[in-house]
Order: C-alpha cells, then structure tokens, then sequence
C-alpha cells in the first residue's frame, strides 16, 4: 500500500475491505476498526493444564466481548505455549468467529514444512481463522538447546528471512515432482502436496518488525506487519518516531495491490473496575518498568512503550496522542505476563467497555447482541 507520508492526512469513516481484509490508510485520530488481544499463556509449573485452560477460557471470553482477534505467544523453555500451532488447534474448537494468532513463532526452531503442515492443519480446523506471525534470527535461548533442535552446530544453520520464505512456499500447496509424479496410498492415488492444502492462508501471514531492515523485508515478502511495544532505534532515540518511521518504510515497499494489514500493539491495562488491591499491583507493576522507556536500552538500542496503566480516561488521552496509531485501524492489547486469568477478563471487559468504543470500535454484531 503506497505512503501518504509528507501529505495531508486522510479523514477515515469507515473500514475499506478488499479481499475480506482491511487496508488502513493514514488518519488524523486513531480510528480503531480491529481489535485483538495477545496473552502470553501463563501456567504454574506443577499445574500446565490449569493455565492452559485458563488460556482456552479467555480465548472464549474474549470472542464474547466481540474481539476481532485473540493471539498466543510462543515461548520455549518457560511457562508458556511452547507449539501455537497445537495450541490454536484447540482454541479453533472452542471458538466459532475470532481470529486466532501467533505472535510469534521463531522460525529458527521450525521445520519450514513441518511447521506448515501443522499450520495448516490447525486453520482447516478453524474454519480458515488462523493468523500466524513470526520472527527470524538467532531464537531465544539458542546457547541453550540449540544442540536439542538441530544435528550438528546449530550456528551452522540457516535461521535468516529464507526460513520463513520456505514456510511461505510451502504453504502455497504447489504440486512436488513433475506433472505425471503421484503418490499411492491405500485410500486413493493422487498428486502430492503438503495436505491439508488450506487456500488462502499463506495471504494469512504476519511478521513481527521492530527495525528497519525486518520491516522493510517483511513488506517486500507480503507479509503482513505487527509491530509492538519493543522496536529498535536505528533512526531515532525516540519510541513513537521510531515505530512511525516503521509503518512508513512498510506502506512505501508494500504491493499497493495487496491489501496488506498492520497491527499496533500496546500494553494497556485500565484500572476502572478493578478492586483497590489489584489496582495498587497494576501500579507497582507499571513502576518497575518505566526506567526502561526513558531511552535507548543496550548496544542495540532498544526502545520501549511506555505501559498504559490508569483509568479508560488517561489511557484514552495516551492513545489519542499516539502518532503511531493513526497510520492504522489495527489494535492489539499486549497483556501483561504473570497476571492471572480474573485480572485479565477485567482487562480485557474494561478495554471493550470503556476504551474501545471511543476509538471507533465496534464489536462483531451478533456478540453485542449476546
């Protein structure tokens, strides 16, 4: 989608859909047509089955109070979603219409065709709901069980934008081997091609961009964009001007023929109908992590947004200022880790309740009936 960068902005009234998707162009004031929320799918170590239940249920409580998306993150070694592929495949069976997911998975852990596979096999079972998002680069803790994916030196592999441009190919379904090349099995003989074929996912994919080379590639792939509260500040010390600079590169490189979407994400967490003692733990945890946001962390430069923390009120003056959330219709909440399922729920009903509406959004018509 071209830029409008360096023109006058354009005053959105509505959603424009092409293709069943939304292209966002710029506006003046956040206009907020999807929102999705992302959780990190926390359980107590001697109790997995508790809190992925407790996910699951969330998932579902989410798509009641007409969220557009509800999105999982994948975590290795901790307590967390280890396979969102596995993950989502249950969560497609206790939903009906909410989008599901992953932000997201690091590619260089992943076998591009079985993760595919999987891939695939999990959105054929959600009715074609699926929105996998990942990253490339050397994954987290790979000193630690690198040695566990790969046979060999796992520095010795591949774990660049090529991994995901393989996952993309497969995910095309085209047919292996020549023309007249087929495969038997006892049911039936038929050409061969990752199955299931689910069509239109592989125009279901997003990528995770917090610099400028990883947007610009993202854009260049036609993957969609999610960008959140950590981004690199390769071309500014500030947060809002850096991840503008972002959306910017990706509106100018991408296909303007692709209705290409991007995703803001923010932690919010409004305070409203949370009892005394719950507001005082949002406040002490907002605290403990606003040194962070005050400039570049490390070699690389970090940046990181601010928590949006207080009452629908002062979030709603924080987001009306975000310069960042104007260049799309597109908001995920970013859910704190380690809360518990009753802190989230009332997140989650305050954001539907008291912010959301005054952004422009809307929940899906047959949930705000319910």
């Amino acid at each position: 989608m071209s830029s409008t960068r360096g023109a006058p902005h354009d005053v959105r009234s509505e959603s424009v859909r092409l293709r069943g998707i939304r292209c966002d162009p710029v506006t003046t004031r956040p206009a907020v047509a999807t929102l999705s929320f992302l959780t990190p799918g926390n359980y107590a170590d001697h109790d997995p089955a508790t809190g992925l239940e407790d996910t699951l249920q969330l998932f579902e409580y989410g798509e009641s109070l007409g969220f557009d998306g509800a999105w999982i993150r994948q975590r290795h070694l901790e307590h967390g979603v280890g396979s969102a592929a596995v993950f989502l495949a249950a969560a497609g069976q206790r939903t009906r219409r909410i989008e599901l997911g992953t932000a997201v998975i690091p590619i260089g852990y992943e076998s591009p065709f079985r993760l595919a596979e999987d891939l695939s096999m999990a959105d054929a079972l959600s009715g074609g709901r699926l929105q996998p998002g990942f990253s490339a680069g050397t994954p987290p803790h790979a000193e630690l069980m690198g040695h566990l994916v790969f046979d060999g030196d796992w520095r010795d592999y591949d774990l660049s934008y090529g991994r995901i441009e393989r996952l993309v190919q497969n995910l095309r379904g085209d047919y292996l081997g020549a023309e007249d090349t087929v495969i038997h099995s006892p049911g039936n003989t038929q050409r061969p091609r990752l199955q299931p074929h689910s069509p239109g996912l592989v125009d279901r994919l997003w990528y995770g961009g917090a610099s400028t080379r990883s947007v610009q590639w993202a854009a260049r792939a036609g993957l969609n964009l999610l960008t959140g509260n950590i981004v690199f500040g390769d071309r500014a010390d500030d947060f809002a001007t850096a991840q503008s600079l972002l959306v910017d590169d990706y509106r100018d490189l991408v296909d303007p023929a692709r209705p290409a979407r991007v995703a803001i994400g923010r932690v919010i967490v409004p305070t409203d109908s949370a009892d005394a003692p719950t507001r005082e733990r949002y406040r002490r945890y907002a605290e403990s992590r606003h040194e962070r946001t005050l400039g570049p962390q490390g070699e690389r430069r970090v940046l990181f947004a601010p928590d949006l923390v207080g009452t629908a009120e002062q979030i709603l003056d924080r987001l009306h200022a975000d310069p960042v959330l104007t260049r799309t219709t597109e908001l995920r909440l970013e859910l704190p880790y380690e809360f518990h399922r009753e802190e989230y729920e009332q997140i989650l009903r305050d954001t539907v309740e008291l912010v959301a509406p005054e952004l422009g959004w809307k929940p899906a018509a047959g949930d705000a009936a319910a």
